[in-house]
């Protein structure tokens, strides 16, 4: 169950960055290509080790981190896309949630 929160949170964040850069706030400085190559790529790479899902969602969750501080940055910086970078920063938070509820502990001995 909480490798489907995951999986789901991962996917959003995919459609997050997606509609966030390439349709709702596209980059003025740069081409749009580019940026959502920047953003969206790294976030499918882990679809190569798919196979072993918890293997891809500590990828993704390592990864995560980098678009925590990029929703931490944006929140505090621009107004206008602080709901979206506090959606990132909730998605981010979600996954990596996820990865420590799906570690299995130890028994004590």
């Amino acid at each position: 169950m909480t490798y489907r929160i995951g999986l789901v949170a991962w996917a959003a964040l995919v459609v997050l960055q997606l509609v966030w850069h390439g349709w709702l706030f596209p980059a003025q400085t740069m081409p749009v290509p580019l940026v959502l190559g920047i953003t969206v790529i790294p976030l499918l790479l882990p679809l190569l080790a798919i196979r072993d899902v918890r293997r891809a969602l500590l990828w993704v969750g390592i990864l995560s981190l980098f678009y925590f501080c990029h929703g931490i940055a944006e929140a505090w910086s621009s107004p206008s896309e602080r709901w979206l970078a506090l959606t990132e920063i909730f998605l981010t938070l979600v996954l990596i949630g996820t990865l420590g509820a799906g570690v299995k502990r130890k028994p004590k001995a």
